[in-house]
């Protein structure tokens, strides 16, 4: 059984930086693709970012590019987004999913997902 357990979400003043973590355990993760998606207050889901597991590679939604960085440690099998210049619109809870198609946006294509950890960012 895959878990992902993400943490790091908190109260921060718009301007201000958070750290997301997702820590994976229960499969071999050299072949997905891992997603941060985020879901605003009576909105739809929508994707922030995604990272090649075996690849460094990242793609990052226009809203959030040049502001928020997504990395990896394969030793710990975690992966982190760091969250720059936070705007009262980047309040959500954040999500962390895992996916076996290389470097998909949509989140129906992606087969595993944590809990989520909000986000809220005060202006």
């Amino acid at each position: 059984q895959v878990q992902l357990v993400e943490s790091g979400g908190g109260l921060v003043q718009a301007g201000g930086s958070l750290r997301l973590s997702c820590a994976a355990s229960g499969g071999t993760f050299r072949h997905y693709t891992m997603g941060w998606f985020r879901q605003p207050p009576g909105k739809e889901r929508e994707f922030v970012a995604a990272i090649s597991w075996s690849v460094d590679i990242t793609s990052y939604a226009d809203s959030v590019k040049g502001r928020f960085t997504m990395s990896r440690d394969n030793a710990r099998n975690t992966v982190y987004l760091q969250m720059n210049s936070l705007k009262p619109e980047d309040t959500a809870d954040y999500y962390c999913a895992a996916s076996t198609l290389t470097m998909t946006r949509n989140g129906y294509q992606y087969d595993y997902w944590g809990q989520g950890t909000q986000v809220t960012v005060s202006s």
